[in-house]
C-alpha cells in the first residue's frame, strides 16, 4: 500500500497515508522520527484498532482483530475523514484508496460521497482465507487450539 502511495503521490496526488496507531508506532520505532518527515503533501495519519496497547497481535490474535476492526475501524475512520473534510489545512478529500481487506471504509466513503477503490495485497490463498474467515470459525478451524507450534516442521524443509 506504501508504495501505491508512493506512485500517485510522484504523480502529483495528495496523499494521506492512515496507519492503525499500533503499526504506525511499529514503524516510527524500526525506521526512526525522522524517517516520515520532509514531504509536506504526503502526511501519516492513524485509526484505533480496538486492542489493547500491550496486545502484540500475533497470529493468535487475529480473531479479536478481525471483530475489533469493523467496530472500532469504523468509528475512527470515519472520525479522521470528517476531519479531513472539514480541515481548511489540507485538500479536500477526492478518493479513498483502501486495503481490500478493511470493508468499513467503503461505509465512510458512501456516508460522504468520496469515491473508494480496494487494493487487494493479499496472496490469492490468503484472499480465500479472508474471504472464508466466518466459515473457518464457524467450523472450529480458526482460532487455532492448545498449543501449536507453526514453525515445528521448518527445518527439515530448509535442509
Amino acid at each position: 500500500m506504501l508504495k501505491l502511495a508512493k506512485l500517485l503521490h510522484h504523480s502529483g496526488f495528495y496523499i494521506t497515508f492512515v496507519h492503525t496507531k499500533y503499526n504506525f508506532d511499529r514503524l516510527i520505532k524500526s525506521n526512526g522520527s525522522n524517517s516520515l518527515k520532509g514531504l509536506p503533501d504526503f502526511r501519516f495519519e492513524t485509526i484505533s484498532d480496538g486492542l489493547p496497547a500491550e496486545n502484540q497481535r500475533g497470529i493468535m490474535d487475529l480473531p479479536d482483530l478481525c471483530i475489533s476492526m469493523p467496530v472500532v475501524g469504523l468509528i475512527s475512520f470515519r472520525a479522521l475523514i470528517a476531519k479531513l473534510v472539514s480541515s481548511q489545512n489540507v485538500p479536500p478529500v477526492s478518493c479513498i484508496v483502501s486495503d481490500g481487506v478493511m470493508n468499513f471504509t467503503y461505509k465512510v466513503a458512501q456516508e460522504f460521497n468520496i469515491p473508494e477503490f480496494k487494493f487487494f495485497t493479499p496472496s490469492g490463498c490468503g484472499m480465500l482465507g479472508y474471504l472464508n474467515f466466518d466459515q473457518l470459525q464457524k467450523r472450529g478451524y480458526f482460532p487455532l487450539k492448545g498449543n501449536i507450534s507453526l514453525l515445528s516442521n521448518i527445518a527439515s524443509y530448509l535442509t
